[in-house]
């Protein structure tokens, strides 16, 4: 998890726990598809899973899981297979995107079939709503299609969900390249903040950002993208608009260290926290326990239903 993911959906997410009934899955089998090492997933599942609570997710009222702790998600997959095309999941648009850039390497089945597996994390649930950027629309638009079909050959089952677009978090930008969104994919990560990056690091990154040759600061994203993406950045984590911070400023330098310093106070707290989680797996273990058990009370309860409506002969 990097900044521009904290910014830009997970203190989203925090508040979202509170205005309705949410489901954060941690989609371990998604990541399969490219999987080829040992010991990967799950290292990283519980390192997701420890800053999903340390950012705020409560427990007690957000349901935070583990996809491969309820089996019921590969159970409805399979359905799910049968009643999706060849022909609708060849013109998936990342199916086609992830293949391209793995020409040459091992392309995994499951690479193909994955909107199957994601149709049924989605169903389980009776999810009237599906927050999702402008890349993952058309995964909503395949799960959407999966249940008609499926309700209109075996009766009403499934909540047809519909694609929402998150509230909108700030827009978090390279710090050495401001016109591209903060990504992992970076070719380096000289202006990626990470959320547990140590303050040295962060504050080294910020000093170092890309700038421009004026020496005037306002927000303007147009012509000065770099400026602007640092006000941004500063005004999300003080709470503040670009403009109200552009006035605090005369000098590049003085507003680096400032928005580096205000970043490291945002991610502090959250970084105890982590800490404090990610030593105490019995207790990480507990809270994940926790949320697969109540995703378990409802997926068990859909399949079931599935089961029923199809006619499969009960054990």
């Amino acid at each position: 998890m990097q900044l521009g993911n904290y910014l830009g959906a997970l203190r989203n997410w925090v508040i979202g726990q509170h205005e309705c009934d949410g489901l954060y899955g941690i989609v371990d089998l998604h990541a399969l598809t490219v999987a080829e090492q040992p010991g990967v997933v799950g290292q990283a599942t519980v390192e997701l899973a420890a800053i999903f609570f340390a950012v705020g997710l409560d427990p007690e009222i957000a349901t935070v899981f583990v996809q491969s702790h309820v089996p019921e998600h590969t159970q409805l997959s399979w359905i799910m297979e049968c009643n999706v095309s060849y022909g609708e999941l060849s013109r998936m648009t990342q199916f086609k995107d992830k293949t391209a850039k793995r020409e040459g390497s091992f392309i995994s089945a499951g690479l193909f079939s994955y909107p199957a597996l994601m149709a049924a994390d989605i169903l389980l649930y009776d999810a009237d709503e599906v927050p999702v950027g402008d890349d993952q629309r058309q995964h909503v638009e395949i799960t959407r299609d999966i249940a008609l079909r499926f309700n209109s050959r075996f009766g009403e089952t499934f909540v047809i969900p519909k694609a929402v677009m998150p509230k909108a978090g700030a827009r978090v930008m390279d710090l050495q390249d401001p016109t591209s969104k903060m990504s992992k994919t970076a070719a380096t990560d000289a202006g990626l903040i990470n959320m547990l990056d140590d303050p040295a690091a962060i504050l080294k990154k910020f000093k170092r950002a890309v700038t421009d040759s004026e020496n005037e600061v306002r927000f303007d994203r147009v012509t000065k993208p770099g400026i602007s993406n640092l006000l941004e950045i500063h005004a999300a984590a003080t709470g503040r608009t670009p403009e109200a911070v552009a006035a605090d400023y005369t000098q590049y330098g003085a507003l680096k260290v400032a928005t580096g310093e205000a970043v490291i106070e945002l991610l502090r707290p959250i970084q105890t926290r982590y800490a404090e989680l990610i030593s105490d797996p019995g207790e990480l273990a507990s809270l994940l326990r926790t949320g697969s058990q109540k995703a378990r009370t409802i997926a068990s309860a859909t399949l079931s239903r599935v089961y029923d409506h199809i006619g499969l002969l009960r054990a």
